[in-house]
């Protein structure tokens, strides 16, 4: 039996396109020949120091009791933001936020925020707290960078705030492996922050 097709020649999808899409993760990357993986995976660390991860946390831990989560804007500048800036100022690398990328009428849209040094990483926000579907359009933004820049192995991850789950796109093996490990924030902020550095850095 057939498998049916979800995507149509003759229609373009932006990046967001595919966060909306009601079905499996695994059915709509098997559109671009990609395989989806589950699986805990082994992630580059860093073992270089972060003498800021202490006032960071606490930071983090003070604020969280006095605001409220609710919004997407909340969570980005109160909990993404400040450890995405703690990982430029620490590995000296790029960052572009609400970046456009346009490779084809399937891949096209914009990332939340891209880090790059010796390696790329991108991180997007799930929106409506949503991590499965949030994999599934950072799993497309991977491929779309991957073209884009040429690259195998690229690394991502997707986060609502207090969760991050990492993913990492293999060209070659035409695979995305979703890693099982969810790191929370802030009780996980310095292995969090460790792999995040270790990616770029790698």
């Amino acid at each position: 039996m057939s498998r049916k097709k979800i995507l149509q020649n003759d229609r373009a999808y932006t990046f967001r396109s595919y966060f909306e899409m009601p079905y499996e993760p695994d059915e709509i990357l098997a559109e671009f020949g990609y395989a989806l993986i589950a699986k805990r995976m082994t992630l580059p660390k860093s073992a270089s120091s972060l003498p800021r991860l202490p006032a960071l946390k606490q930071q983090i831990e003070e604020i969280l009791p006095l605001v409220s989560l609710s919004s997407e804007t909340a969570r980005r500048e109160l909990l993404v933001a400040p450890v995405i800036t703690e990982v430029v100022r620490l590995c000296q690398c790029q960052l572009r936020i609400e970046y456009p990328l346009n490779v084809n009428n399937w891949l096209k849209g914009e990332l939340d925020y891209l880090l790059r040094a010796k390696n790329s990483l991108t991180v997007i926000e799930a929106k409506r707290d949503d991590l499965t579907r949030g994999f599934t359009q950072l799993a497309v933004e991977l491929m779309a960078l991957s073209q884009a820049e040429e690259k195998d192995c690229l690394y991502g991850a997707v986060t609502i705030g207090e969760i991050w789950r990492f993913g990492k796109l293999d060209t070659p093996a035409r695979q995305i492996v979703q890693d099982l490990t969810l790191y929370q924030v802030p009780d996980d902020l310095e292995e969090l922050l460790s792999i995040l550095i270790g990616i770029i850095n790698n």
